[in-house]
């Protein structure tokens, strides 16, 4: 995990100083869709066989598909801010979502580096429909990074019905459901620049609460099921359920959408000659480990536990745990990713950055620092020196005050809060996937000296980061 976790990867896995590619080369074009708010356990290429995903699984059969894909802080703009940026949130300034009431004047700052901007200079189309939420100021604006067409909103919410959004530079309302007109401007880009290449965002905010409404035909398709909830002691089974259909539903409306983006690219010829990639900010709870929401989590059981830890309000449960931070990842590549592969190596959102150039060929300039690697080898079935393992973070402002850090391996995971000394779990997930059973401190054994070597290599990071709560 050295590499992986420590070194600062300027150069990832032997890729980045090779050329670009000759100009006779046909280059990819790249539509990224980005869902808000959507876990892994919640599609059919995941093995969910309640959800009705069926253009989301096509692209998985059509390609790869990653079942331990994560990101590295479990909320919206801290997640966002790494996407674009190939660093950890909190080297960025951005710990928690972006209050733009609270924080008018937070942002990601445009002086970043970023790779919508560098593919724009080498010669992409680039544009965003949809969520920003990385600052509502001018000066984050999403056109100062590089993205040449955006429409959208810049704001974390939006309604999921008749919403007001920017298109165009002016804010107005719309009529109609949110993630269908989101698709018509998508479709539209599209068509408008089939000539390529293009590097389209296609950020939903769906399956983000509210869930409803959706369209009477994605809510048919869960309207009378009786979904499977996890078992937890206390949970309100009743109301987990509810939530469970809706958001069900809410991820069909997406599917829809997704089904409507494919045949765009089938009628235009353009399938062949463009990689597609699907995934979500981070993951989601309903009624995992007793909570609903993400890495910022409400109980969602009665009654509440008592409060245990100063600035965690009782109704809070900030956390770390899989259902949290995994999400789904599925990436279609005609000609270079064999349907139905499966990529089992863990892989998180700093990796999209040299990822995206090398399917681009265009080179990573030598001042520029990423904490990610180059999937690429990884979609062409060469994972050797691959490093498997996770450091995540979430300095949490909202709602609570936590500073969680997170080493994990395929077999183990510690979770410590700096912010609260005590506040930690450590997990055997070969024996435990679900988390539910932590070890404590374990002072002997293999246990024991998994934990030394994980505590060891979190305060490495963490001290390679230059994070202010170690010095």
């Amino acid at each position: 995990m050295t590499t992986r976790l420590l070194c600062l990867l300027v150069v990832c896995v032997g890729w980045v100083c090779a050329k670009p590619q000759a100009a006779a080369e046909v280059r990819p074009n790249i539509l990224f869709i980005y869902t808000d708010d959507q876990g892994e356990w919640t599609t059919g290429f995941s093995g969910n066989t309640e959800a009705h995903t069926p253009h989301m699984d096509r692209i998985a059969r059509e390609g790869a598909r990653f079942p331990n894909a994560f990101v590295t802080t479990p909320v919206c703009s801290p997640s966002r801010a790494t996407l674009m940026t190939g660093r950890y949130a909190s080297e960025l300034g951005i710990h928690d979502w972006i209050n733009p009431r609270g924080e008018p004047k937070h942002g990601l700052d445009p002086k970043w580096p970023v790779w919508p901007r560098l593919l724009n200079k080498a010669g992409y189309t680039t544009g965003l429909v949809g969520k920003w939420h990385l600052g509502t100021a001018p000066k984050f604006h999403p056109t100062k990074f590089g993205y040449s067409y955006f429409m959208g909103q810049l704001e974390g919410g939006c309604a999921t019905k008749d919403p007001r959004l920017e298109e165009d530079g002016e804010s107005r309302k719309f009529t109609g459901l949110t993630v269908d007109i989101l698709t018509d401007r998508a479709l539209r880009f599209i068509e408008r620049n089939r000539d390529g290449p293009f590097a389209l965002s296609v950020h939903y905010r769906a399956p983000h609460e509210a869930f409803l409404p959706v369209a009477d035909e994605d809510m048919a398709h869960h309207a009378k099921l009786d979904p499977t909830v996890p078992s937890y002691p206390g949970l309100t089974v009743d109301f987990a359920k509810k939530k469970t259909r809706d958001y069900y539903a809410s991820i069909s409306s997406i599917d829809r959408n997704v089904g409507r983006l494919l045949a765009k690219l089938d009628e235009s010829k353009l399938t062949d000659n463009t990689v597609v990639i699907f995934t979500s900010d981070h993951g989601y709870n309903i009624g995992h480990h007793g909570l609903r929401y993400k890495g910022n989590a409400f109980w969602m059981v009665k009654p509440t536990p008592p409060k245990k830890w100063q600035h965690i309000p009782a109704a809070r449960r900030p956390n770390m745990f899989d259902t949290s931070l995994r999400v789904p990842l599925a990436v279609r590549w005609p000609g270079v990713v064999k349907p139905d592969t499966v990529i089992e190596q863990t892989v998180d959102n700093t990796d999209w950055f040299p990822t995206l150039l090398a399917m681009a060929g265009v080179a990573l300039p030598k001042d520029v620092t990423v904490r990610g690697s180059n999937m690429v080898p990884l979609l062409k079935g060469q994972p050797a020196g691959w490093d498997d393992g996770l450091y995540a973070e979430y300095n949490m402002r909202h709602g609570a005050t936590t500073a969680m850090r997170v080493i994990r391996t395929p077999k183990w995971k510690l979770m410590r809060d700096l912010q609260h000394p005590g506040r930690e779990a450590f997990y055997d997930l070969t024996a435990d996937p679900a988390e539910s059973r932590p070890l404590g401190r374990p002072n002997t054994g293999q246990a024991g000296a998994a934990y030394d070597r994980l505590e060891t290599m979190l305060m490495k990071q963490a001290a390679n980061l230059d994070d202010p709560l170690i010095r």
